[in-house]
């Protein structure tokens, strides 16, 4: 079999490890005959997941997802600050978004490639009918993803077997109901509730899928058509509603009982997770690692009794939080803030600790030595480092701590190896609150927005943290899955789903008079990647703006 080459401008390279359980044996190549064999089939299978691992967990994905929205702002390094603010360079040009492109489509051929092989495969039939769910669930995943992003798209259901230089864009409601949907639905009746490798996608995966698909379809991607109401299919809502619910009612997953315990490095495969991107500490089998752990940390490790350590972490300073962000949390009753965000590092340099007059050091190893307020108050004296929110910089920040990685090999390893939650309970939840609202029975979903929060609650204040039936509203519910979601790559199409994303932006993502951004409303889409165009004999439109 020879290498094909893709309109899309990829490339299916059969020999990529799987990346399910991250043992599997790795295919070097491809004998005469092989094609339409188990062994090859399960390596597709497993080579249709390996391209998650380019976005999810990845600096490109935080990104195009975190960046640019109400909640986090441009920290001190990092080259895409562009992005942030919308500028110019945000265009067709752009690796990220171009990458992005193929590694999608690529996964999508190699899908392609093991779904026109299926019917020919020799092995058990109900294991081969789990393969073909699994891979119909990625091939919508990927799907969802790119129209989310692109709007309408060039749609493949077979695998590319010769070179050739035609696409075209099919309308967005065109990816939904000829692609997305129809994939979902075949995978929802195929795959089990759990699967023997962990990793693999199943029915909850799906059904969480299913619900965020609904939550999100729309025929027109832009403002061209003012009224929501036609932008979308009747019983979207209920639709999403409902998939959300067959998660929750299933008996297979569970809130846990602290906010903090779902990302509790040693317990990662709990009860509230309903699928993840796998990743392993062995650096033969990781790929590029979960690197989450890197871009939402403060520059700690110059500051007085500080040093860069494993257990601290690496600190890029991409990501700032907002002051709209961490003015959300109500600390008097919700415990997310503290569970989240790091704000005390302890000694661990005793060559930099400073010294009073009488030349005593000020504070000894593993004492407090920097502390990152939330208050203003910086009138009681004291032996550390204090920060206070009108001291905060874009070097200087309460630092988000949900990917943060105490395991990993060398103090500068980029690797981590924590697996990245995709899907969990508690947006499942959300979605169910959101959807129903929004299908005009709000006291219906109270009580899953108010789950949420009452796990949120500080011991002692459940009962405060529950919304009333009027307060359950759009904003509220973008607000309650910017306390709950931080980091977790959503953020950006979230604001655009809710068609918010110029509003909050431009209200809440800049720090001072001269930081805002240049968002335009051109700018709820991405642009195609100019190599897509320019290797496109046949038209294939630019979004609007780029």
């Amino acid at each position: 079999m020879t290498k094909r080459t893709v309109v899309l401008a990829v490339v299916l390279v059969t020999s990529l490890p799987g990346c399910v359980d991250l043992n599997e044996d790795v295919v070097t190549g491809l004998t005469p005959g092989a094609y339409g064999s188990q062994a090859v089939f399960q390596a597709l299978v497993n080579a249709t997941y390996e391209p998650l691992r380019s976005f999810w967990a990845q600096e490109r994905g935080f990104t195009l997802t975190e960046f640019g929205t109400d909640i986090f702002y441009k920290g001190a390094d990092g080259s895409y600050k562009f992005v942030n603010d919308y500028t110019t360079q945000l265009n067709p040009t752009l690796d990220y978004i171009t990458n992005t492109w193929n590694d999608f489509y690529r996964a999508i051929n190699t899908a392609n490639t093991a779904l026109d092989q299926a019917a020919i495969v020799q092995m058990d039939s109900s294991v081969r009918a789990k393969r073909v769910g699994e891979l119909r669930f990625l091939r919508a995943l990927y799907y969802f993803y790119l129209v989310q992003m692109f709007g309408p798209l060039h749609i493949t259901v077979h695998q590319i077997t010769d070179p050739t230089t035609e696409a075209h864009r099919s309308p967005v409601d065109s990816v939904y109901d000829g692609v997305i949907i129809p994939d979902l639905q075949y995978a929802e009746a195929n795959l089990p509730s759990v699967q023997q490798d962990y990793g693999r996608a199943t029915k909850g995966a799906v059904q969480h899928l299913l619900a965020k698909v609904y939550l999100t379809r729309l025929r027109v991607p832009d403002d061209s058509v003012a009224d929501e109401a036609a932008k979308r299919q009747a019983g979207d809502f209920a639709n999403a509603a409902d998939y959300a619910q067959r998660v929750i009612k299933s008996g297979v997953y569970q809130l846990l009982p602290r906010f903090a315990d779902v990302f509790d490095f040693h317990n990662e495969r709990n009860a509230e997770v309903i699928w993840s991107v796998q990743y392993t500490g062995d650096p033969l089998t990781t790929g590029p690692g979960n690197t989450g752990h890197l871009y939402f940390l403060m520059e700690y490790d110059v500051l007085p009794g500080m040093l860069r350590d494993i257990a601290n972490g690496r600190p890029f300073k991409r990501f700032r939080p907002t002051r709209f962000f961490l003015s959300l949390y109500d600390r008097t009753k919700d415990g997310r803030y503290d569970a989240q965000f790091k704000r005390v590092w302890y000694a661990n340099n005793i060559g930099t600790i400073p010294r009073d007059s009488t030349g005593a050091l000020k504070f000894q190893l593993g004492d407090t030595a920097v502390y990152v307020s939330t208050t203003n108050d910086d009138t009681v004296p004291r032996r550390y480092r204090v920060y206070t929110p009108k001291t905060y910089s874009s070097r200087i920040f309460p630092s988000l701590n949900k990917f943060e990685d105490p395991f990993r090999l060398a103090v500068n390893d980029t690797r981590g190896s924590r697996d990245y939650l995709l899907f969990r309970l508690a947006e499942t939840y959300l979605i169910a609150a959101e959807a129903l609202m929004r299908d005009g029975r709000p006291a219906e979903g109270l009580p899953y927005i108010n789950a949420v929060r009452r796990r949120a609650a500080i011991p002692g204040h459940e009962a405060e943290m529950e919304l009333t039936v009027g307060q359950l509203t759009l904003d509220e519910v973008l607000n309650e899955r910017a306390r709950e979601l931080a980091g977790e790559t959503m953020r950006w199409f979230d604001l655009v789903r809710t068609h918010t994303l110029l509003s909050r932006v431009k209200t809440y993502n800049w720090q001072d008079a001269t930081g805002k951004t240049s968002i335009q409303p051109y700018h709820v889409l991405r642009p195609i990647p100019q190599t897509q165009i320019d290797r496109t004999t046949t038209p294939f439109p630019q979004n609007p703006g780029y």
